[in-house]
């Protein structure tokens, strides 16, 4: 019985795609070969020689040690794309919010106890705002969420020009031709009415709304932050909204420095939180462990080549090892020199590590794996 530990709650959709005869699943549980995972924080987490997986149920990977997981062999997965629709939804809710002051129209409004009508007709101009119908959007990362909004944006009647240096053919292909490029973030900055923010944490993205990069931007910008908290300098940030270079602030993570203050707008970490998001992202983690626990594939993972191939042959081996040279060879070579026949292989390279999949054409005893797991640069070798 191959063991699924869950350490937040996870939709049922997902968790009901495991087959109870051969999976267990649930919080109370030792020993996992592998855990799902929404927010729980596991950088002080000791893992166990059995795990082999962890599924992140969304796509930021912040809360789990990646380096040190691929280091023990471990593959971590995410689900970019699953949430990406909710998280559009809240980037034209914050579109709007930045332009109209509403919250601050509900909360006086909330405020009211007699003559209602009259005081709303004679106090609602405190609260008049912009529309966003011919502004132009500045939408920074055009991946699965990205993409989105800005084709989202063009159908609001916005002028909208994008800039991903890392964007896949799969995701231009899906982009609006109304969506202009930018050469760089410069080009963003400068031009932007409101500037929405869709790349994860980086050292080149971190702080990258800071002082410099708003000094660049027109008067009273408009700022949309939905990815990480970590992109924008709190303080630079504030500076800016106080002097009324930035008109209004929306962001989903609210910190210490950001809760509270006049012209910001802090959101609860909503952008993923619909019902449709989380079933779609605990489907798509769920998916992803079955298929490498049972066959070895990797798709989606963050510290470790996506590889995949079809089944053949008695038996599937799955080598995880460092990136470096001479390393098929040898592995084949232990194989080779016992008589045992690769029926095929795939292997992927990604950074400093690497997978193979190897299928034999007969069963590979374990001798054989240990031979294979004591070659230097092999971290992880497991018969599927």
């Amino acid at each position: 019985m191959t063991k699924i530990k869950l350490l937040n709650k996870i939709s049922s959709c997902g968790t009901d795609e495991f087959d109870r005869s051969a999976y267990e699943v649930g919080e109370d549980i030792a020993a996992a070969e592998a855990i799902m995972v929404r927010s729980a924080a596991m950088h002080d987490m000791q893992f166990g020689a059995e795990l082999q997986a962890i599924a992140r149920a969304g796509a930021g990977v912040n809360n789990i040690p990646c380096d040190r997981c691929a280091e023990e062999g471990i593959v971590v997965f995410n689900t970019p794309g699953a949430n990406a629709n909710g998280v559009k939804e809240l980037a034209i809710a914050a579109l709007l919010l930045s332009s109209r002051d509403i919250v601050d129209g509900i909360n006086w409004a909330g405020t009211l106890t007699e003559d209602v009508a009259k005081s709303v007709e004679k106090g609602k101009s405190k609260f008049a705002g912009c529309e966003i119908k011919g502004k132009t959007l500045g939408v920074i990362g055009l991946g699965a969420i990205g993409g989105l909004v800005a084709n989202a944006a063009r159908e609001l009647g916005m002028n909208v020009i994008g800039c991903d240096p890392y964007m896949t053919v799969n995701a231009a292909w899906k982009l609006s031709r109304g969506v202009r490029s930018a050469a760089s973030y410069e080009e963003i900055y400068r031009n932007a009415d409101y500037i929405t923010l869709h790349v994860p944490v980086t050292p080149e993205t971190k702080n990258m709304i800071c002082a410099d990069t708003l000094a660049m931007m027109k008067d009273g910008v408009r700022i949309i932050n939905l990815a990480r908290a970590d992109l924008v300098c709190a303080a630079d940030l504030k500076a800016a909204v106080a002097s009324g270079k930035v008109a209004k602030y929306v962001t989903d993570f609210p910190t210490e420095e950001t809760v509270n203050q006049p012209g910001i707008i802090t959101i609860p970490h909503l952008g993923a939180s619909t019902e449709e998001s989380e079933d779609n992202c605990a489907v798509m983690a769920a998916h992803e462990l079955i298929d490498y626990l049972e066959n070895g594939n990797i798709t989606n993972s963050v510290n470790f080549p996506a590889v995949s191939m079809p089944r053949s042959g008695a038996c599937r081996l799955v080598v995880l090892h460092k990136n470096q040279p001479d390393m098929l060879s040898r592995i084949t070579a232990v194989l080779s020199g016992d008589g045992i026949n690769i029926d095929n292989m795939a292997s992927r390279s990604k950074g400093s590590y690497a997978c193979a999949l190897l299928d034999c054409t007969t069963d590979v005893c374990d001798s054989h794996i240990s031979d294979i797991a004591a070659i230097d640069g092999v971290i992880r070798v497991l018969k599927k």
